[in-house]
């Protein structure tokens, strides 16, 4: 039997993370993986990256967010967040986010931030009417790409999911560790929500040829976090890691 701990989509947040880490250690899981996205935000970059590199058990893969912060220049210029992440993470992190690699396998689990090949990709949601909801199973298997990986986990999203495919595999979204609503307006504009501000993470257990998939959402103190974000300029992250929406329109 195997257990295997799944996070991802951190986004800076230590508070979460030390709170999901905790949990997982109690539960006394054989591996972690974190499925990316890991320093891009305004609440505590520099003391995410160092809890990270004091953990040998977590194996961590790039999120598209990653890479934007270890290629950026100009847009340093344009972006405040982005310059305190730089400015807290030093070179070292730039350089360590820089060596992550964009997938992960572990036996039957492959890992990666959005999709097979792609970090930008939604696997599991489609965000066309401004939401999400769950894609067709076609449009699933297409973006698998040919992945035959009984268990896939992805990323990217937020949304913690599980889907059983008529293939037999199993794909899990284990949710977000430290951002539970964001905006984008990539590929159209949309919002992802969780409505709570709760930190997210799944546990899998391989039992012979099957898999058992758990949820699991773990208070922290998300109102120190707020706390951080709005102290770097960042009200609409505070009011986000409160609540687990995004603020109203104006």
């Amino acid at each position: 039997m195997t257990r295997i701990a799944l996070i991802a989509d951190i986004h800076s947040n230590v508070f979460a993370l030390e709170a999901v880490l905790t949990d997982i250690d109690r539960r006394g899981v054989d591996h972690i993986i974190n499925l990316g996205d890991v320093l891009y935000g305004p609440v505590a970059p520099r003391e995410t990256l160092d809890v990270l590199r004091q953990r040998d058990d977590i194996i961590t893969i790039s999120g598209n967010q990653d890479r934007q912060i270890a290629s950026a220049s100009d847009e340093l210029n344009a972006n405040a967040t982005l310059r305190f992440i730089h400015d807290e993470i030093g070179r070292t992190g730039v350089d360590w986010l820089t060596r992550l690699p964009c997938e992960a396998r572990l036996g039957e689990l492959y890992a990666c931030h959005g999709s097979p090949g792609s970090d930008t990709c939604y696997l599991l949601e489609d965000v066309s009417l401004g939401w999400p909801r769950l894609r067709d199973e076609a449009a699933i298997i297409s973006s698998l790409a040919g992945e035959s990986s009984a268990v896939i986990g992805c990323a990217h999203t937020h949304i913690p999911r599980l889907v059983q495919l008529s293939s037999g595999q199993c794909v899990v979204n284990p949710g977000s560790v430290g951002m539970p609503a964001y905006q984008d307006d990539q590929p159209v504009p949309h919002v992802m929500e969780n409505h709570a501000p709760h930190a997210a993470y799944a546990l899998l257990e391989g039992r012979a040829s099957s898999w058992q998939v758990e949820f699991f959402r773990i208070l922290y103190d998300h109102e120190e976090a707020a706390r951080a974000a709005s102290t770097h300029g960042r009200a609409d992250w505070a009011y986000l890691l409160v609540n687990g929406r995004m603020p109203p329109a104006d």
